[in-house]
């Protein structure tokens, strides 16, 4: 780090908030899994070869029954619960991740020539977020997954359309007061093209709003997809998700095999914590009507 952040109010008032160290102390710890659950576990439970249903629904290690091997206890299919989290948490966050992404440049792109075009496209591009913000984003979703099928590129093109319009709108709302500043006046008066002033004036100034929105949303998308996949309309059973870990530990919920379902369940509930924890800091922090 170096020894102008370390000075700074960010991160003097970081070091002072204990909610925000917790926050990205469980991102931190949520990082590492990503990176390097995989080492953490000898199986790999969606290999076929390596999984004996011998091993069915064998309970937590402090449990009688337990086996050493499987931390966790495992599922119906041999599966050890904890080697499933820790690959299924690397599916859940990257597909968090990556609707984030696209949804802020779908989102961002459509807000920033509306705010400053303005007119007809303005009004278009607004009336469409509106009519999209009268339905749950989870029944729009829905809809999506049930008509293009299950698989990640889906769930993906459906966390896109459902999260496009919070960015839009608020970048919408920055660029609208940007445009009126002097210094775009200058740009345009200069001869520069609305492109270049859009992408080197108007939108470094319209960024940081977004930091805040873009983390929050990550938690947000990671809950939609696990409730997609628990549904059974998001990722296919061949590929690992704390939303399918928790479905398939719920059908047998209730005939006392808790574990398969529970962890799973602690797992994402953890992590959404610790997003929501660091976003609500970083929205502190970043918006200039709280200071």
């Amino acid at each position: 780090m170096s020894a102008t952040f370390l000075s700074s109010e960010f991160f003097h008032n970081y070091k002072r908030n204990l909610s925000a160290i917790a926050g990205s102390a469980i991102l931190l710890a949520f990082t590492v899994i990503v990176l390097a659950g995989p080492l953490f576990v000898a199986q790999n439970p969606y290999d076929v070869a390596q999984l004996d249903l011998l091993d069915s629904y064998k309970p937590p290690v402090w449990l009688e029954g337990g086996d050493a091997r499987f931390l966790l206890g495992t599922d119906g299919q041999g599966r050890g619960v904890l080697a499933g989290i820790l690959y299924g948490t690397r599916v859940s966050v990257m597909i968090g991740v990556s609707a984030m992404v696209m949804s802020c440049l779908v989102g961002t792109t459509l807000g920033l020539l509306a705010g400053f075009y303005g007119g007809r496209l303005d009004a278009a591009i607004m009336r469409i977020a509106d009519i999209q913000l009268s339905f749950p984003s989870m029944l729009i979703a829905l809809f999506l997954m049930s008509a293009f099928g299950t698989g990640i590129d889906k769930v993906l093109i459906a966390l896109t359309a459902v999260g496009w319009v919070v960015y839009a709108r608020t970048v919408r709302g920055s660029t609208l007061s940007e445009v009126q500043k002097e210094y775009v006046q200058a740009a345009r008066v200069a001869g520069l093209r609305d492109g270049k002033i859009i992408r080197r004036h108007v939108l470094p100034n319209v960024l940081t709003p977004l930091i805040v929105v873009a983390t929050v949303q990550v938690g947000s998308f990671i809950l939609i997809e696990a409730s997609l996949s628990f549904l059974g309309v998001g990722v296919p059973i061949t590929e690992p998700s704390l939303g399918l870990l928790i479905k398939n530990g719920f059908d047998v919920l209730f005939s006392g095999l808790w574990w398969t379902s529970v962890f799973p369940g602690l797992f994402i509930m953890a992590l959404v914590f610790g997003i929501n924890l660091f976003g609500d800091f970083l929205r502190d922090e970043l918006n200039p009507r709280l200071k």
